[in-house]
């Protein structure tokens, strides 16, 4: 029979490590960005964060950090339209949306498509196509938010290993999920999907976990080790060591692109489709590149 003093301690014990499994704390996301478009304007931002005809935003919010890439589709210059115009309006309106407050974190798939709905009404017309990937942390309840549409998207690394990703969206080769506006007439022409295609995710995440969101142009030329390895070298929550890190990753991802010999992921997703192709993919490249950290105002 237990004495009542070793009751008490066990008791004790069992609410002292109930207390140590719940974490009061906020947490919040130490983001750096890095990137380079096609054109060779290495590292240069357009106005606004573009790389290109890629697009993104860094937004904290009292209750939440979100992160937004969107891809603009390139196709649209042989059309006389500039591709970066959809892709930077987009991510310029779910940026504001944020820092409004007008979003719950735990849809991101919700600032998406307000977002989207946004531009469709704009008076001032506006063509293009885009995909797409927007990411929440709640900062109390320490659960990761996503969405992603099309072929843009993000890693979540833990003890130098992938443990969440986002699923790529193809309708066929090469040809991803975008949501577009089309000129008058040619609605049923232009490719389009609608925001809630995409495909949404939410865990939970822990202090010290990194968080890779990214254009294409940076998963078409780089797989997963060569990442990983990058993020070996990531050793503090320091915003420059983040900094450093997401541009050897953006870079090296720059120079793979334009490797004739080099057999990339897009290469090899090529063949598995029936196409002779080797080397990397030219392409714009944005690179988010995030630490899950206490939250400090």
């Amino acid at each position: 029979m237990l004495s009542v003093l070793s009751y008490g301690r066990l008791v004790a014990r069992a609410v002292l490590g109930g207390l140590s499994q719940t974490d009061g704390r906020d947490y919040s996301l130490v983001t750096a960005s890095c990137g380079f478009g096609k054109d060779f304007r290495k590292g240069i931002l357009k106005k606004g964060m573009c790389y290109g005809d890629d697009a993104c935003f860094i937004a904290r919010h009292r209750s939440a950090d979100v992160l937004g890439v969107a891809d603009g589709v390139g196709g649209w210059r042989d059309y006389g339209v500039d591709p970066s115009q959809f892709s930077a309006t987009l991510m310029r309106t779910c940026e504001r949306l944020v820092k409004e407050g007008r979003f719950t974190p735990s849809s991101p798939v919700g600032i998406l498509t307000s977002g989207y709905y946004e531009l469709l009404q704009n008076k001032v017309p506006l063509l293009g196509s885009s995909t797409a990937c927007i990411v929440v942390l709640d900062r109390r309840s320490h659960q990761l938010h996503t969405c992603n549409l099309g072929d843009s998207g993000f890693l979540v690394v833990r003890g130098g290993e992938v443990v969440h990703r986002s699923d790529e969206q193809q309708h066929y080769f090469n040809t991803p999920f975008q949501l577009s506006i089309a000129p008058p007439g040619a609605e049923g022409v232009v490719l389009s999907d609608s925001p809630e295609a995409a495909d949404s995710s939410s865990f939970d995440v822990q202090l010290g976990d990194i968080i890779l969101t990214a254009s294409d142009g940076l998963f078409d030329n780089m797989p997963d080790y060569m990442i990983l390895q990058e993020l070996k070298k990531l050793k503090s929550t320091n915003y420059d060591s983040i900094q450093q890190t997401a541009q050897s990753i953006a870079k090296q991802a720059h120079e793979l692109a334009y490797d004739p010999n080099y057999m990339s992921p897009f290469a090899q997703f090529a063949c598995d489709n029936g196409l002779n192709v080797r080397g990397g993919k030219p392409d714009d490249i944005t690179v988010l590149l995030s630490i899950v950290a206490e939250y400090t105002d």
